[in-house]
């Protein structure tokens, strides 16, 4: 199934935030959004669960982006949605929120701070946000730690849904060790960014770390009609 999105070109970091969907987005944008969440709450109920990552091949393919605008989609239907940056190298999603991140994921792990203290509550409503936090040596070892574990059990019972922003799984192998704790990935892809190859690999790194894939994302594309002037994003189920 492919959505249209509207039109898309590659921003930095302090563009970000006007790529968020609001009152002010295109209808068809909202939309594709909804359509795409739809999609993925119908795989999560297939396994009875409300925890999913989102991820890329590589750096730059706006995975965050899409990461904040789903859990702003989640949260319109009146769910209390937590959006966790999970990407303890290249972390983002406070640039897209514009929220703080002196302490955040990282500093609960290492036990410095509780949860309640870092969270950033309501920053849009029914939608907390959990940041990085302080860049850790050891990004791995907190994600695949006991204590991450049992972070998530008890935010599990907070939240109607948890969505991970994950690093790209062509550069670090952090997004799957969260494979246990999640549902499945979806996976954003970015036109003439993305090769067929790093398809390829993403589909055998998933399936060698027997991780679910939920659907793919595709963002920066262009109409065959009108390539200089229209692009689109599309979601796929897998």
């Amino acid at each position: 199934m492919k959505i249209k999105l509207g039109k898309n070109r590659r921003k930095d970091k302090s563009e970000m935030k006007t790529e968020t969907i609001s009152e002010k987005s295109k209808f068809a944008i909202v939309e594709s959004y909804k359509a795409a969440r739809s999609n993925i709450m119908f795989s999560l109920s297939a396994d009875d669960d409300k925890i999913f990552a989102v991820t890329s091949y590589s750096k730059g393919e706006g995975k965050s982006t899409v990461s904040a605008n789903l859990a702003i989609s989640f949260s319109k239907m009146e769910k209390r949605v937590l959006l966790i940056d999970c990407d303890l190298r290249r972390p983002n999603i406070h640039n897209v929120f514009k929220v703080e991140n002196a302490a955040g994921l990282s500093n609960i792990i290492g036990k410095m701070v509780d949860f309640d203290s870092v969270v950033h509550r309501d920053v849009l409503p029914n939608l907390d946000i959990l940041p990085s936090g302080t860049i850790p040596p050891n990004p791995s070892e907190l994600l695949c730690s006991p204590r991450f574990e049992n972070l998530v059990k008890t935010l599990y019972e907070d939240y109607d849904y948890i969505i991970f922003d994950t690093p790209p799984i062509g550069v670090v192998a952090d997004a799957l060790l969260l494979k246990d704790l999640i549902a499945g990935f979806v996976v954003v892809l970015r036109e003439r960014s993305t090769t067929h190859g790093d398809v390829q690999n993403i589909i055998e790194s998933m399936k060698l770390a027997d991780a679910k894939i939920l659907g793919f994302i595709k963002v920066g594309c262009t109409s065959n009609k009108k390539r200089s002037r229209k692009g689109y994003y599309y979601y796929q189920y897998y």
